[in-house]
Formats: C-alpha cells, structure tokens, sequence
C-alpha cells in the first residue's frame, strides 16, 4: 500500500509535486509529458532541475512511472497510487468535524517487543489518521476515523493483537475538555491552523479571474499547506476545544480558496482540464 509522503515539508519541491499529482493528474487521464510537467513546477517557483530531483524521490515511492505516449516522454501515475489519493481527496476536501456529544473511537492494542517495528508503524499511522493518546497502547478519535482505524490494522496484520471500542461518554476524572488536551497536543495543531490563515488569509482577494498561472500558484501553494492539517486534526468536537479555535477560521478560508482559485487554476493545466477536485 503507498501511503502520503509527510515527511516532504510543505512548500518543498517533492511536496508541491505530489500537491500537482493529487490534484490534476487523473484529471488528464493519469499521464502527463516531461515539459508540461516541468512547466507546472516552473509556475509554482520550481527550476528544472529540482523538479526532476523532485520526481526521482515520487518515483521512488512507487507513485509514477516513467512512460512514452507517442514518442513524448512523461510519467504515467502508478495504479497503486491511485487510493492514496482517493483516501487523500476524502479527507483534505471534506473535512468532517465530530458533533458535541457525539461518539468515539478507542483502539487498544498490544505487540510483543519483537514487533517493536510493527508497533512504531502502528502509533505513526494512528498520529497520521488524527488519534490522541491516552496511553502508549491506548488511543481514541472520533468515531469516524474506525474505518481508518481498521484498515491500519489490517494493513499491518494486527487484527488480532487489537480491540477496537466505540463509547459516546468516556469517562475521564475530570472534564472532558482538559483530556482532550492532554490525549491531542492543541497547541500544535492551533499553531498549523494560525500559520495556514497568517499566510494565505490575503490570497483569494489578490488573485482574480484574468491571471489563470497566479490562481494556479496560489491555489497549489495553499493546498500544499493545507493538505497535512486534516490528516493531524481529526475535527473534535467544539466543546472539547480551547475557545477561539483557529481551526474553523482556517476550514473556511481553505474552502473559500478552494472555491474561488480552483477553477480558475484548472485553466491554466489546459483549457479542456476539468476543475480538479473541486467539491461543494
């Protein structure tokens, strides 16, 4: 299974990259040339030459393929790359946000030390889906992350070493509110919601209809920003959270952006692209 490269820093060549991939590429029906490639890169402030380094290290994680249509070099995106982004399309374009009251999710789990390979994996992919700690081998979410839950431990083959609960009440010694900040590191993910909104909150206003490359720069670039925040902030419940929560100021400018730039940006791909991803 390929998994998303997080580890790529926004902004960065081999993220914007797989930012262009995600968004455009099955749109052109999953193969695109070398120089319109390059070309895409060079509007997002990518030379040449960080944008082949940039598809060696894509290539390398299995997500294109070198391939010639019609003599024309370019790179067909892999077949097994294509659930990672549907799995990514579901979660950077609908970001789903747990109701008060609502229902959790809690995953025990318990790996002998010759799995300790299996149980670093297993604790990343939990952080990565948006799960808090409780303790080293007891994690909780939303109730709408158990799917996710149980493809991790399917994927992993450790069906059996994990219990999988779901409770609308958990019942912590005192609130609520004051768990949730110790199980979620807030103050991180408040900072990501900050960052977002300081550095892109001026971008639909700057941009209009007539510069289709620059809807297309800003668009990319804040979708890059933006595409690790839904996989690391699973959308708590609101009475759960610190008061003025960045989080829902940054949901909707994304959306805004998302809205405004999208189509436009889809024009300046090629005139006959349809709009990437765009979701109502």
């Amino acid at each position: 299974m390929i998994l998303d490269d997080f580890e790529s820093r926004p902004g960065s060549a081999p993220s914007l990259l797989r930012t262009v991939i995600g968004s455009y590429l099955r749109e052109l029906g999953g193969w695109i040339s070398v120089s319109e490639l390059i070309r895409l890169m060079g509007a997002l402030g990518i030379s040449p030459e960080q944008a082949r380094t940039a598809v060696t290290r894509v290539k390398g994680k299995g997500v294109l393929d070198s391939e010639q249509v019609d003599g024309v070099r370019g790179y067909r995106l892999a077949d097994d790359a294509i659930p990672m982004l549907e799995n990514g399309d579901r979660r950077i374009f609908s970001f789903r946000q747990q109701e008060d009251g609502g229902e959790w999710c809690l995953v025990s789990f318990s790996l002998p030390e010759t799995a300790r390979a299996t149980r670093h994996q297993l604790r990343r992919r939990l952080e990565w889906i948006g799960c808090g700690t409780v303790t080293t081998g007891l994690w909780i979410g939303p109730a709408f992350l158990t799917e996710e839950v149980e493809r991790i431990l399917a994927d992993l083959d450790i069906r059996d070493c994990a219990t999988v609960f779901i409770t609308k009440s958990p019942q912590t010694a005192g609130s609520l509110r004051d768990a949730v900040a110790q199980w979620w590191d807030l103050e991180r993910l408040a900072q990501l919601h900050h960052d977002f909104l300081a550095a892109f909150a001026v971008v639909p206003d700057k941009i209009g209809a007539e510069n289709p490359e620059m809807a297309f720069s800003g668009y990319i670039h804040a979708l890059d920003s933006w595409r690790t925040i839904p996989y690391l902030d699973p959308g708590l419940q609101p009475s759960a959270l610190p008061e003025n929560w960045p989080g829902f100021a940054s949901v909707a400018l994304f959306q805004r952006i998302q809205r405004e730039l999208g189509p436009i940006a889809s024009t300046f791909v090629s005139p006959e692209a349809r709009q990437p991803l765009l979701r109502s």
